[in-house]
């Protein structure tokens, strides 16, 4: 009997949309779920060293939850290239000023890293509020727990 592998042409003819929406849900917990379906680990036939997994739409991202004491202690760092120039932002200001980015980097930080998992990144779609352009996709709602 042989192994059944996928090609990356027919990973792309059944990839689907998916819509959650995240207001008042956990942001750790939703990103792991999210980064899982973006793999494709819910498919039968995942391959690790393939981009098998499917589109998600994230809703309401403004609304996220964080457990504890996060919004205060919860730091997010960049540096602007120039010495002395790293510069951070708490969780309650990130998820004020950027709520779309906040949500990106917790799930690109459960991807693969490298060209794989930056191609998988950009199928994730994430808006603060409740709209968003993806109708013509006809994404199905999914409820993450």
């Amino acid at each position: 009997m042989k192994t059944y592998m996928p090609s990356q042409k027919q990973a792309d003819s059944e990839r689907r949309w998916h819509l959650v929406d995240v207001n008042g849900k956990i942001l750790g917990r939703q990103a792991a779920q999210v980064a899982s379906i973006l793999r494709g680990k819910h498919k039968p036939e995942y391959t690790p060293f393939l981009d098998v997994g499917d589109f998600v739409i994230i809703v309401n991202a403004e609304r996220v939850a964080l457990t504890g004491r996060k919004l205060e202690q919860k730091r997010y760092y960049r540096h602007t290239g120039y010495p002395g120039g790293i510069k951070d932002l708490t969780a309650a200001e990130m998820l004020e000023k950027h709520p779309e980015r906040m949500f990106m980097l917790a799930v690109k930080r459960m991807l693969p890293k490298g060209p794989l998992g930056r191609k998988m990144l950009k199928k994730l779609k994430v808006y603060s509020g409740t709209e968003h352009p993806h109708q013509a996709q006809n994404p199905q709602p999914l409820d993450l727990d």
